[in-house]
């Protein structure tokens, strides 16, 4: 069992998100779920049988997606770092998750349901954490202009410095 979880918090759409974000991503599934019953209306109020917390794993990673209410909404100051070998998986993710979402800068998006997310090539740590700043400094010029990641103009502004 893993240490820990993440929890997202939604108003009502927590089965919802599970089963889009577990379609998007392989090794994935959907967990046990528990529903809200009669008990507790008065503080809940979500109709009987309505999803109160789905369990779910994205590539092997726990998640719990919880249907509280309107109280609080997602920002981007929590996000879901998505690490992509190749610019297919790249591609893939940021179209799969931006859909009816945002997109941002520097690899950022936020889905459908609001929530964060980092689409991030996997080259691009080794990139701006070298001993060479000047191609570090040479690849930030060109990501901070990018909306998704295009892998290859990073490593030619990475190659060409």
């Amino acid at each position: 069992m893993q240490k820990m979880t993440l929890c997202l918090w939604f108003d009502n759409q927590a089965e919802e998100a599970a089963k889009h974000y577990a379609a998007i991503f392989k090794h994935s599934e959907i967990g046990t779920i528990s529903r809200y019953g009669k008990e507790g209306f008065e503080f809940h109020g979500k109709p009987a049988g309505t999803a109160m917390v789905v369990n779910f794993k994205l590539n092997g990673m726990d998640f719990i997606a919880l249907n509280g209410g309107p109280k609080f909404q997602f920002n981007e100051a929590a996000s879901i770092v998505v690490n992509c070998e190749t610019q297919a998986e790249i591609d893939y993710f940021w179209a799969s998750l931006s859909e009816g979402g945002e997109e941002g800068p520097c690899g950022w998006l936020k889905d459908k349901y609001g929530v964060s997310w980092q689409i991030v090539p996997t080259i691009l740590p080794a990139m701006l954490c070298g001993s060479d700043t000047k191609k570090s400094q040479s690849v930030t010029k060109v990501f901070l202009k990018m909306k998704k990641f295009d892998i290859a103009a990073l490593q030619h502004a990475y190659e060409a410095a």
